[in-house]
């Protein structure tokens, strides 16, 4: 239930930043949807393997390089899902930047929740 829900949270996350970017382009909200299952996919099983190729630039950047790999992240699954476009790698750098921000703020409401229930 709690992976549906932040499903759901991310296709929000990603349709509102469509709205606000300019270089961003969702077709409808089951294309948000998809996006957020393919984006949780590719970052857990394509994501690791990039960052193991590209260990020592990373090492080397102190860390900036991952900024690049959620950006080709980013840019591979506009590749992958059809009605979502992105036009360049400056505006996936932001995007991904923005979705990283949006899901922590929107994933943190779940976190407040679930001790309310606790409690």
């Amino acid at each position: 239930m709690k992976l549906i829900l932040k499903v759901l949270l991310t296709a929000i996350a990603v349709v509102i930043l469509a709205k606000i970017l300019p270089g961003i382009e969702v077709a409808s909200y089951t294309t948000a949807i998809l996006v957020a299952i393919v984006l949780g996919i590719l970052r857990v099983f394509i994501k690791p393997l990039i960052i193991l190729f590209t260990l020592p630039l990373t090492i080397v950047t102190l860390g900036l390089f991952l900024f690049v790999i959620n950006a080709i992240i980013i840019l591979l699954a506009g590749k992958l899902v059809d009605g979502f476009a992105v036009s360049g790698f400056w505006y996936a750098l932001l995007f991904s930047l923005l979705l990283s921000f949006f899901q922590s703020i929107l994933f943190s409401l779940l976190k407040e929740d679930e001790q309310k229930r606790v409690s």
